[in-house]
This record gives C-alpha cells, structure tokens and sequence, in this order.
C-alpha cells in the first residue's frame, strides 16, 4: 500500500502547473515535560486567525479545570491560564508542566489545468458512506505528533525540499506581511508536512472562492456539499422558507412535487445525488461549479519547535470571557461578574 501511495503522490507531483497558496491556518500544540523535540498537537491546526486558535485552548484549559483537575491546586493553575486567555494575546503559555504554543501552517493546492488538485484514490475513504447529518466526522489532527526526525518518503521529502524557500513575494501582499515571511525562512529554516485537508470551493465566475471548512476526508466534504445543495442553498434562494421543518429539503419536495419550487429542487438534488452515487468529486448546480478541493499544510520549523503566529497575521476578534465563572473548588458561577472580584 506505501508503494501505491508513493506512486500517486509522484502523479500528483507530475499532474501540477503551480501551487495557489491559500493563506495562514492556527492550531495549538504541546510539548510535554521530557520531551526534547517532539509536540503533540492539541487544537487542529484548522483556524483562520490566531485568536481563534486561542479561543480553543482557553476552552481546553476550562473544560480541563471542569472535568479532570485532580485537586485545588491543578484547578487553580489551569484557571490562572483561562483569566490570561480571556484577557490577553498569550501563544505559548505554560500550565502544569506542558508547554502550549499557537502555531501557524502555510495552507496550499496544486493548480491543474481549469481545476484545483481533487482527492486522490489513495486518500482515505470510508468502505460504506454514512451520510446520516447527525454522524460525527472524523477529526482533523486527532492524535497528531510532530516530530521533525520522523522518516518520511522520498515524494514527501522532495515536496519538503520545494517548498522550503515558499514565502510571500506578490506586490498584493503589504509590506509587513512580506518582511514577516521573509524572516520565518531564517527563523523556521525547516519544514514539515501536516496531513492534508479537504474543502469545498465554489467558481460561479473566473476565479474560485471556498465553500466549506476544511474536513479531514473528501467523503465529509462531500457530505457537507450534500447538505448545503439539499438544505442550505434552498433556503437561501428561497425555495424553502427558513422556518419549515429541519428535515425538510430538495429531496423531500423534490420526491413530492407538490411544492410549486419542485422543479427548480430537482436541479439541486440531481447534483447532490452524484455525490452519494458516483463519489464525484466535481458537479454544477444552478450554474456554479462545485469541487472537492485536497489542499496541504505547510508547518515551519526551526530550533526551538513550530512557528507560532506572525506579527502581520490579523486577529478577526479581541480575547474575551467564553464560559462561566469556574471557581477553585470546582463550582461554576453563571451570575458572576464578568469583571471578576
């Protein structure tokens, strides 16, 4: 099976004019007491700003405070952790021994001929479809290790050494930002390669526009085009009123033909029907063309561990207070001041 694997990746490799590079993703990371190189990571590296990436961690320590301190005093630590997160940009805060850091990954496609790189058969595929909307998708990096002495194969190593120079150059990009990229090539000399993610994008014109969140195999992405082909976009055309019942969509009505929109549902459940039938990875409905797009993530690395955020990268929202008020003793207060005492 590596054999086979290689094998696509050098068609892939072979396949691809140029590679689109998509922007910055977040996550966090931690490095246990002990270990001298190795970080595990803790928050997927999926966000789309640093703060973000933050929200989740202050999350994980809260839940943590919640439901696993072992005494007052680990409480008392993880909480101490939480009110710095709810008030400050902290990326590498330590807590009980482990070592956090909001990293950054450079996210990018292969560029093909009038089309963006779509899986590969050798991604992994479920052997039986659940399109069950309730269904729980696999999570992007659970479990993930990052080791930079990992062995790896020689298309991953020939895919590293390419992109190793990989930094902002376009006269699109402000000046800071390129600066900021310029330096990570002296600061994170190294590179590793995070497992890759797939996406819905969208080209209704001449460029493409993404149309999902990143999902950690092509059947869930294709399982939330479905759901937005048959349930969201209806309403947003509004062939379905917003306020009908959640289990109806193009399909149902479609099935009906009672409903005076049936017609034009059918386009939409015809594409959507493609997805479960032929596991397409490319369909068009109501004149926009819809991909299963495999894109990768890029991580640097240099002597002290992964990149953390840049001063260029924007923030979408200040730190703030997410959950209640969770005292040292383990009791949430849902009336507490917000401002704390």
């Amino acid at each position: 099976m590596e054999a086979v694997v290689e094998a696509d990746a050098l068609d892939a490799a072979l396949d691809v004019d140029t590679v689109l590079v998509r922007g910055p993703l977040f996550g966090v990371a931690a490095q246990d007491a002990g270990e001298a190189l190795r970080w595990r990571v803790v928050v997927a590296v999926e966000a789309g700003c640093p703060q973000q990436a933050r929200d989740s961690l202050n999350s994980l320590l809260w839940y943590r405070a919640k439901d696993e301190a072992q005494n007052t005093a680990e409480r008392r630590a993880l909480l101490a952790a939480v009110a710095r997160l709810e008030s400050e940009r902290v990326d590498e805060p330590t807590v009980l021994g482990t070592r956090y850091r909001v990293v950054r990954a450079e996210e990018y496609a292969g560029l093909r001929p009038g089309s963006i790189e779509q899986p590969r058969p050798t991604d992994p595929e479920p052997a039986t479809p659940n399109w069950d909307r309730g269904t729980r998708e696999v999570r992007i990096d659970d479990g993930l290790i990052l080791d930079p002495d990992a062995p790896v194969t020689p298309a991953q190593a020939a895919e590293r050494l390419a992109l190793r120079e990989l930094d902002y150059t376009g006269a699109r990009f402000p000046e800071d930002v390129r600066r900021d990229s310029r330096q990570a090539l002296e600061t994170h000399p190294d590179v590793m390669l995070l497992p890759a993610v797939f996406r819905v994008v969208e080209q209704d014109g001449p460029g493409w526009k993404a149309g999902s969140g990143a999902h950690a195999c092509a059947h869930d992405a294709r399982k939330s085009l479905d759901f937005a082909l048959t349930w969201l976009e209806p309403r947003q055309q509004g062939l379905i009123p917003w306020d009908a019942d959640d289990t109806v969509d193009a399909r149902t009505l479609a099935a009906e033909g009672t409903d005076p929109a049936a017609g034009k549902l059918v386009a939409y459940t015809r594409a959507a029907d493609r997805l479960r039938t032929e596991r397409a990875n490319r369909i068009e409905a109501a004149g926009t063309v819809h991909q299963i797009c495999r894109t990768r993530r890029l991580l640097r690395w240099g002597p002290d561990g992964p990149e953390g955020p840049r001063p260029s990268d924007t923030n979408s929202q200040p730190p703030t207070q997410l959950h209640p008020h969770l005292d040292e003793n383990g009791t949430i207060h849902y009336d507490h001041d917000n401002n704390k005492a």
